[in-house]
């Protein structure tokens, strides 16, 4: 394949000689027949999709660590199981947010969590009271002033959990 920017600088002499990157990709799917029931699976360019989905995933493991998984605070089990349950819920949290209520905001919902936690979640707003409502004024000059309001409704226009 064409190597991407991000890959330049990894290129073999070889690769940089061809101006092909070439990986090397290790499976139990046979490429014969591929996997029983969908077509085409027995194809290379079936194996690459589905690994560089899988890396994907990886990726957001790395995510996960970086919200709180990766630092745990203590040589107490208690207190790391619950920091654990606590990185779980962010985690939780923050996924559904990308998914309910950025789904079209690629900027935000593919965002890094250190960006978006500049972004959306570290709001520049001053919180108010006045006859027992309490109202969240947005600085408008802020860049994300629309996408917060935008997920703010979301949120709020989502039906009741039922038991």
């Amino acid at each position: 394949m064409k190597p991407s920017r991000r890959d330049l600088k990894k290129l073999t002499g070889f690769e940089k000689k061809t101006g092909w990157r070439y990986q090397i990709i290790a499976t139990n799917i046979p490429l014969t027949s591929g996997l029983s029931g969908i077509p085409g699976s027995g194809q290379a360019w079936f194996v690459d999709g589905l690994y560089r989905d899988h890396a994907e995933v990886e990726d957001r493991v790395k995510a996960i660590k970086r919200i709180g998984l990766g630092l745990l605070p203590s040589a107490s089990w208690q207190l790391n199981t619950a920091w654990t349950l606590a990185s779980a819920i962010a985690v939780d949290l923050d996924a559904w947010t990308r998914l309910l209520l950025l789904h079209d905001r690629p900027e935000l919902a593919d965002a890094e969590p250190d960006s978006i936690r500049t972004k959306l979640y570290q709001l520049p707003a001053r919180l108010t009271r006045h006859a027992r409502r309490r109202t969240l004024h947005l600085n408008h000059a802020w860049p994300w002033s629309a996408a917060f309001a935008t997920a703010w409704a979301r949120a709020h226009s989502l039906p009741a959990p039922t038991g």
